[in-house]
């Protein structure tokens, strides 16, 4: 793993974001999802959401798996933790989640599912629906999200395409999440 840690801002937040772990370009920035991935990803939440990626930043608390980059895999893409990297690393995001008490988790990409839901599976059969899990001893809704990296194709092509809009759309129904477009509406009406 190459340092620093990526984590989002020490903010409170009913929202949990958790990642696989940052990208080579996150730690010189020193925010999560602050290059290609992040574009694709708050392009999702805009358009869908209608919350702009500083809304989220500033309401949504981001998390990762692994709390360094990982390094460059074997014939492209970054590297996906192994289960060493991400136990040492799983205490963090365990208090964060326990200091937090979020309504709603959002996974996003096949690792963090597989750590929050303990899921293992194909994409189908998690993405497009609300789950009610106990998530580090807090009760809490999870909606995974695809990985919004351009290696993956899977946000691109059918079923991913529906099932991504559907995921989003229960997004922006949550009441965790319709309390960050309040807030945001609220701030746009005190700046005129």
């Amino acid at each position: 793993m190459h340092g620093p840690s990526v984590h989002g801002p020490a903010i409170a937040a009913e929202v949990l974001l958790v990642g696989q772990a940052p990208g080579p370009h996150e730690g010189a920035i020193g925010r999560p999802f602050a290059w290609t991935a992040g574009r694709t990803l708050f392009r999702w939440f805009e358009a869908t959401t209608g919350v702009d990626e500083e809304t989220f930043r500033a309401g949504v608390y981001m998390s990762a798996v692994a709390r360094c980059f990982p390094g460059k895999a074997t014939g492209g893409g970054d590297r996906r933790p192994d289960r060493e990297e991400i136990a040492r690393c799983q205490p963090f995001l365990a208090r964060e989640t326990q200091i937090l008490r979020p309504k709603l988790v959002l996974p996003v990409g096949g690792l963090a599912i597989e750590q929050v839901l303990g899921h293992r599976g194909p994409l189908v059969e998690v993405v497009g629906v609300q789950h009610h899990v106990r998530y580090h001893g807090v009760d809490c809704d999870v909606i995974c999200l695809p990985h919004p990296s351009g290696v993956s194709t899977w946000h691109r092509v059918e079923p991913g395409v529906r099932l991504l809009a559907q995921a989003l759309r229960l997004i922006a129904e949550h009441p965790a999440f319709v309390g960050l477009r309040a807030a945001r509406e609220t701030a746009r009406a005190d700046s005129v």
